[in-house]
């Protein structure tokens, strides 16, 4: 009943809501990103990580001119819910190499934009709520298990066990070579047509990185939605976060795949936003 009634508010007169383009200093470089706010006082925010070769807007959603980031921030920020979604390092505007691209790197960059929310007063961040995709819901069990801040944790088709899904990505001949390899990059093939570099140390990270551990830490509200029709991250991957997770929980489960339909439209994308919101609201009032 919640989820239907968030349904029908994505669907009501949106609020007025500013854009503004922004960069993070960390210790390891500038990272950037996009704030988006909603008119009126300081609202709470939700944190938004990419995924794998992604970047913060994310792939384009069929019949529209936006990405599954940008049309989830519009989403968010008509319901009075602002939101920062961050090119990792290496990734869309942040400078740097992809290839010097690694989850722990990552995990660092998640880190740096968290405490930046916190104390910007454009957003109220004592209200947080960090969301990740496929890879960024990685970075995101370990930014929320390792703070313990966030007042909830949205996954969205999470990555639970780095092996399984990116030897499904690259091949487990890729991932023997990547860890062998040298301080060099190595090209890496990608079933949707592209190649990346990537180093030693990004596979590294897919052997040792353990995300439900990592959630294990985190004591705060938890949501999970996943498809059934995913093949990238399989839905096993729900019961293992559910697992490793104690405390409040619920997930969302549908007819989707890895991207959330969004290659024939929105709208499967904009019901799981309906869920998450439906789960966000009481934990950031």
């Amino acid at each position: 009943m919640r989820a239907t009634l968030a349904l029908v508010a994505l669907l009501a007169t949106p609020a007025l809501a500013a854009e503004e383009t922004v960069t993070i200093d960390t210790p390891l470089g500038p990272v950037v990103g996009t704030l988006e706010t909603p008119e009126g006082d300081p609202a709470p925010v939700v944190l938004m990580f990419h995924g794998f070769t992604g970047s913060r807007d994310e792939l384009p959603v069929a019949n529209t001119d936006e990405g599954v980031f940008s049309r989830t921030a519009r989403l968010l920020a008509e319901q009075g819910i602002a939101s920062l979604r961050i090119d990792f390092r290496g990734s869309g505007e942040s400078p740097g190499a992809f290839a010097d691209t690694t989850f722990e790197g990552q995990v660092a960059d998640g880190l740096a934009a968290l405490q930046w929310l916190e104390v910007n007063p454009a957003i109220d961040g004592q209200r947080l709520a960090v969301l990740g995709w496929s890879q960024g819901g990685l970075v995101a069990t370990a930014v929320a298990g390792r703070s313990d801040k966030p007042d909830a944790l949205v996954l969205w088709a999470a990555v639970a066990d780095p092996e399984e899904s990116f030897g499904g990505i690259v091949g487990t001949e890729t991932l023997a070579n990547g860890l062998a390899a040298g301080d060099a990059p190595i090209p890496v093939a990608l079933p949707w047509g592209a190649v990346v570099e990537l180093k030693r140390g990004f596979f590294e990270g897919v052997t040792s990185f353990d995300p439900p551990a990592e959630l294990a830490s985190y004591s705060g509200p938890l949501f999970v939605a996943h498809g059934t029709q995913d093949t990238t991250v399989l839905p096993s991957a729900v019961d293992t976060f559910l697992a490793a997770h104690e405390g409040e929980e619920s997930s969302w489960i549908a007819e989707m795949d890895h991207v959330f339909n969004a290659f024939t439209g929105p709208e499967t994308l904009d019901q799981m936003v309906a869920e998450t919101l439906a789960f966000l609201q009481p934990h950031l009032q």
